[in-house]
């Protein structure tokens, strides 16, 4: 008698799932599992995404490879070659820059000597103290906020005291530059209100040790080499998943999980089913965001543990925007511009007219390599909202009143005397440039997707991250959900794994990253195999 393959639905054709499809395929070359993979797009690659603009290769989604010192992902690059650049350039592909000019609004050029590197240095070590678990927790204030904040002040009343820069007083540079790096910490983060993130937390985050780098030939080329393995009809694109049946109790027979998706596609029976969607997805499934329309459904509801972990973790809005200089010159010796705003509270009499809302908690303005035409400006929060609903030609605007108020002809510094400082690396003289085109991201009106990334918000903690990754049902049950239906146990056990979840957002360590995603569909696809006793072939 010829045994039936165990039918495995994993949804999501991003890096998260691709990984978990690539490993049980790989299993004793494909004979174990009756495999699917379907994806709500019309690509691959989930929040991954390279692009060519202006003729150089970017990146609208994951950039970074965060360390390279046993990084799966590096090893998967490095394998299929995809670290070595071709003639295309690419987007960081000298490293990230060191040697930045800061200038305050205005046009103020901001000594590195006694303001930005004391301050930069600042910065960093109250972030290494808080990712070493170092940092003291004010159970009052528990984010990451309040404790920068506390740094800056503690910083202020230990120094001695010195002159400021023009109009500009020493505390208000101060101000401005550390407001720089929280800026940052949002993009890095994806939290729009650094209060909002948990300081506690911070400490179990990693990244693997040495380098972090770009990919010279493309983010997706990973996911593509993953992709390439698998036969063809494996991956359905175009189903958008709506609703998830699944078997809470011992009841019913057969596959027990059924998926219905958008349009007149046919429901899919499973026995296990790898769901791997965002965060934002799953939250918008629990109407918590993203509109009637959006998320995924689950019938019965998700228990009570899985819907508080989805609740109480942080997924923001991070996008970038590549901006395309004029001129057949291009970037020539654009520098990378670190862009100290007046604050906006004490300030009010520096902040320049024409300077948009939605640019004034931007750090950086910077060509994606040196010499390179296209500029790059990364957005957090309601100011990636806000980027993403407008206009090109709006957004070409709010770029050139920003390089004007801090590229100026003439600027003060010092004592107040007029200087031309505007000179790039050739020894020629700077002006504003004009931009002829721009790029942007938009995940976090993309309704496959309604965000970037997960952080663990203020409220929460890794242990959520654990929860997510909680296969269903549960095998220890919920108390909640027996509390509910009278504690009286089910008549029988229900199938075992009937949804599992991977995605950055799954990873208690790795949170927010490729690495999360890729490791997640490991963690899954290995949690399937020793179900079956099958050894893993990872």
């Amino acid at each position: 008698m010829v045994m039936k393959k165990p039918r495995i639905v994993i949804v999501g054709a991003g890096m998260a799932g691709l990984t978990a499809a690539h490993h049980l395929h790989a299993a004793a070359s494909g004979d174990l599992f009756d495999l699917c993979v379907v994806e709500a797009g019309h690509r691959l690659g989930g929040r991954i995404l390279t692009s060519v603009f202006a003729g150089d290769r970017v990146e609208m989604g994951a950039t970074w490879i965060h360390g390279i010192g046993g990084s799966p992902i590096h090893a998967i690059a490095h394998d299929i070659a995809a670290l070595a650049g071709d003639r295309v350039p690419w987007e960081r592909m000298d490293g990230f820059p060191s040697d930045p000019l800061t200038v305050a609004e205005g046009g103020a050029l901001v000594d590195p000597y006694v303001v930005v590197d004391p301050v930069t240095s600042l910065y960093r070590r109250l972030m290494d103290s808080a990712r070493a678990g170092d940092a003291t927790v004010d159970p009052k204030r528990p984010g990451v906020g309040p404790f920068l904040r506390h740094g800056l002040q503690e910083y202020r009343s230990s120094r001695g005291g010195s002159s400021g820069c023009g109009e500009w007083s020493l505390e208000e540079l101060e101000e401005s530059v550390f407001a720089m790096h929280e800026f940052m910490e949002r993009t890095c983060t994806s939290a729009d209100d650094l209060n909002e993130l948990d300081l506690a937390a911070e400490s179990e985050y990693r990244d693997y040790p040495g380098d972090q780098i770009t990919v010279a030939k493309g983010y997706s080329q990973i996911v593509e080499h993953l992709a390439s393995a698998l036969p063809p009809g494996m991956i359905r694109l175009g189903r958008r998943l709506r609703r998830i049946e699944w078997c809470s109790d011992g009841d019913g027979d057969g596959q027990p999980v059924r998926l219905h998706f958008e349009g007149e596609h046919s429901a899919m029976a499973a026995d296990h089913v790898i769901v791997t969607v965002s965060l934002g997805v799953l939250k918008a499934g629990l109407g918590k965001g993203g509109g009637d329309t959006s998320g995924v459904k689950f019938s019965p509801p998700l228990p009570a543990f899985k819907r508080e972990a989805i609740e109480r973790l942080g997924f923001g809005v991070v996008d970038k925007l590549f901006m395309e200089i004029e001129g057949d010159d291009g970037g020539g010796g654009f520098p990378f511009l670190q862009i100290a705003f007046a604050h906006e509270e004490r300030e009010g009499r520096r902040r320049v007219a024409g300077i948009p809302r939605w640019m004034r908690r931007m750090a950086s303005i910077c060509p994606i390599y040196r010499g390179s035409r296209v500029l790059l400006a990364w957005f957090a929060g309601r100011e990636a909202l806000d980027l993403e609903a407008l206009l090109d030609e709006e957004i070409i605007r709010g770029v050139h009143a920003t390089l004007d108020a801090f590229l100026p002809a003439d600027v003060t510094c010092g004592g107040g005397d007029k200087v031309d400082r505007r000179c790039n690396e050739r020894g020629a003289a700077l002006s504003p440039p004009r931009i002829a085109r721009v790029k942007r991201s938009g995940w976090g009106r993309d309704p496959l997707f309604l965000g970037s990334y997960s952080y663990v918000a203020v409220g929460s903690s890794g242990a959520d991250l654990d929860l997510m990754a909680e296969p269903l049902p549960r095998l220890c049950g919920d108390p909640k959900e027996e509390e509910d239906r009278g504690a009286s146990p089910p008549p029988s056990l229900p199938p075992p794994l009937q949804i599992l979840f991977a995605g950055e957002a799954t990873h208690r360590t790795h949170y927010s990253t490729t690495h999360g995603a890729y490791l997640s569909g490991v963690r899954e696809a290995n949690r399937l195999l020793q179900h079956y006793c099958y050894t893993s072939a990872a």
